[in-house]
C-alpha cells in the first residue's frame, strides 16, 4: 500500500501533555478507588478464593501487561490516536479494525453509566445527603451534570484535561496509602476484633483450591485493569509520541498492580474476610470509619468520588479519539473528524460521546438502575477482551517478519500479546458460558443473562452496522494488511488510496 505521512498530529495539540500525564491518564481511566471498593468483597466472596484476593489480583493483571507490550510496539510503528481500531486495519484488515474502533466506543458509552451514578451518589454522601442519594431522580440529574462537566473539560484541551487527572488521581492515591498504611498499623498495634495479619500465602495463586474460582476472580480482574490504554489515546497530543505513550502503559499496569494488592492486602487483614464479603459493594466506605476518626473517614467517600469522576473523563477521552481517527480514515462521518481551531481537540468526538452517554445513563436510570446497571458493568468484559485481545493478535502479525530477528522481539512483541490476547478471549468465553443462564445474572432478556444480551449484543450490533458501512466507505474497506516497516516507523501514517 501507498502511505503518505501525514500532518504530524492531524489538527491536534502537539506536545500537549509529558510523559507523566500518560501515566496519570493511563491509572486514572481505571478508577482504582472505585474499582477496588467495587470488586474486593465479591472476589473475597468467590467459593475457593477467600484471603487469596490479592492473587487473584496478581493472576488478573498478568494478560494486561501482556497486552501492554501489543500497545507499545504497536504505538512504536503508528502512534495514532485510533489506537486498536488503526493497529488492527494494519495488522488484520479494515474489518477488525472497524470492529475495534467500535468495541471501544461501545465499551466507553456502557461504563459511562457505572461510572456517572457513582459519581454522583458519592457526591451527595460527601455532604450526608443521604435522601438525594437514594433518589433515582436526584442521582441522575447529578449523573447528567458529570458528565456535562467532565466533557467540557475534555472539550476545553487534552491539557487542562491532563492538569485535572494529576489533581485528582493526586488525592485518590494519597487516601488509599494512608488507608493501607492507617489499617496496617491499627492491625499491628491494636490488633482489632477480625483482624488478621498479612500472610504471604495471600499473594500465592497456587493456593486457591478451585480453578473455576480463580477464572471467576480474573473475570472480576478484567474490570478493575481495564482503561491503562487511555493513556495511549492521547499519543498525538504527548511529547515523544511515538514510545513515550506505550511505556506509560507498561507503567501504568503495574502501579495498577502496587495499588490493588496494596489496598486488598490491607483492607482484608484490617477487616477479615466476613466483613469484606458483608459489605460487597462498597469496602472502602464500609471501612472508612473503622480505620480512620472522624472526620477523617469522609476521606474514602472523596476517594470513589474522585475515582469515578475523572475516570469519567478519561473515558471520553480515547472514544472522541477513536472517532476522530475513523472519520479521517474514512471508515466513520466525516464531521466526527473535527478539530475545534481554539482548543484543537476533536470537538464534535467530544460533544458526541457526552451526549450518547447521557442518553446511556438515563436509560439505564429510568430502566432499573439496581439491577441492569450491575449487568452492564459485567457485560464490559466482552468488548474489552474482544479490542485488546484483537491488538495482541495485530501485534503479532505486523510485526511477523521482525520476530525471529531478535529474541526480545521475539518474547515482548510475539510471545506476550499472543499470551495476553488467549487469555482475554478464553475470559470471554467463560463469561459467556456463565452470564448466558438468568440464574447468574441480575436481569435477563428473552431467556439470555442481560450481560451477555448487552455485551455481546453490542458487538454484534456493530457487525451489523459495518455491513451497512462497508458501502458507503468502500475506500476503507478496500485496504490491504500491511507489515511493519523500519522505515515509516514511529509515523502515524494514512492511506494515500485504496490498493
Amino acid at each position: 500500500m501507498a502511505v503518505a505521512q501525514a500532518e504530524p498530529a492531524h489538527g491536534l495539540k502537539k506536545n500537549a501533555i509529558g510523559y507523566i500525564s500518560n501515566i496519570v491518564i493511563g491509572v486514572a481511566s481505571t478508577a482504582p478507588g472505585y474499582s477496588i471498593a467495587a470488586t474486593l468483597g465479591f472476589v473475597v466472596a468467590i467459593e475457593g478464593v477467600g484471603l487469596q484476593a490479592p492473587a487473584v489480583m496478581l493472576v488478573a493483571f498478568l494478560p494486561m501487561l501482556c497486552i501492554a507490550y501489543a500497545y507499545r510496539y504497536m504505538n512504536q510503528a503508528d502512534p495514532d490516536c485510533g489506537t486498536t481500531f488503526s493497529w488492527a486495519t494494519r495488522g488484520l484488515g479494515p474489518s477488525f479494525g472497524w470492529l475495534g474502533g467500535w468495541a471501544i466506543v461501545a465499551t466507553d458509552v456502557i461504563v459511562m453509566a457505572s461510572l456517572s451514578q457513582i459519581a454522583a451518589i458519592y457526591t451527595f454522601l460527601l455532604f450526608d445527603w443521604n435522601s438525594a442519594a437514594n433518589s433515582h431522580l436526584a442521582v441522575m440529574i447529578a449523573g447528567v451534570i458529570w458528565i456535562f462537566l467532565m466533557t467540557l473539560i475534555c472539550y476545553l484541551g487534552t491539557e487542562l484535561s491532563a492538569r485535572t487527572q494529576q489533581i485528582l488521581l493526586g488525592v485518590e492515591l494519597a487516601t488509599l496509602t494512608l488507608f493501607a498504611v492507617w489499617a496496617l498499623a491499627k492491625v499491628y498495634i491494636d490488633n482489632p476484633a477480625g483482624s488478621i495479619h498479612v500472610s504471604a500465602s495471600w499473594f500465592n495463586p497456587f493456593q486457591i483450591d478451585s480453578f473455576s474460582g480463580l477464572a471467576d476472580g480474573v473475570l472480576l480482574g478484567t474490570f478493575i485493569y481495564w482503561g491503562w490504554d487511555s493513556g495511549v489515546a492521547v499519543n498525538e497530543e504527548s511529547e515523544d509520541s511515538a514510545t513515550g505513550p506505550g511505556k506509560a502503559a507498561v507503567i501504568s499496569t503495574l502501579l495498577l498492580l502496587a495499588i490493588y494488592l496494596i489496598t486488598s492486602a490491607a483492607a482484608q487483614s484490617f477487616a477479615g474476610p466476613k466483613e469484606l464479603i458483608d459489605n460487597a459493594d462498597d469496602v472502602l466506605s464500609a471501612l472508612g470509619t473503622s480505620v480512620f476518626p472522624s472526620p477523617l473517614d469522609k476521606l474514602l467517600i472523596i476517594t470513589v468520588l474522585t475515582s469515578a469522576s475523572s475516570s469519567t473523563q478519561t473515558t471520553i477521552l480515547p472514544t472522541a479519539r477513536a472517532t476522530l481517527s475513523m472519520a479521517r480514515q474514512k471508515a466513520f462521518p466525516p464531521s466526527f473528524g473535527k478539530i475545534h481551531p481554539r482548543y484543537l481537540t476533536p470537538s464534535y468526538s467530544t460533544i458526541w460521546m457526552g451526549v450518547v452517554s447521557t442518553i446511556w445513563f438515563i436509560a439505564i436510570q429510568l430502566l432499573s438502575p439496581d439491577n441492569v446497571l450491575g449487568d452492564s458493568v459485567t457485560a464490559l468484559g466482552f468488548g474489552i477482551a474482544f479490542y485488546y485481545g484483537i491488538t495482541g493478535i495485530a501485534c503479532i502479525v505486523f510485526y511477523r517478519r521482525e520476530l525471529t530477528k531478535d529474541a526480545q522481539t521475539f518474547f515482548l512483541a510475539g510471545v506476550l500479546p499472543l499470551v495476553g490476547a488467549l487469555a482475554l478471549f478464553g475470559i470471554a468465553i467463560k463469561a459467556f458460558v456463565d452470564y448466558q443462564n438468568p440464574d447468574n445474572t441480575n436481569t435477563s432478556f428473552l431467556g439470555i443473562g442481560s450481560p451477555v444480551v448487552i455485551g455481546v449484543g453490542s458487538l454484534l450490533l456493530g457487525a451489523v452496522v459495518m455491513v451497512f458501512a462497508r458501502f458507503r466507505y468502500r475506500e476503507f474497506f478496500a485496504r490491504k494488511p500491511e507489515v511493519y516497516d523500519p522505515a515509516t516507523a514511529g509515523q502515524a501514517a494514512v492511506p494515500e488510496e485504496a490498493v
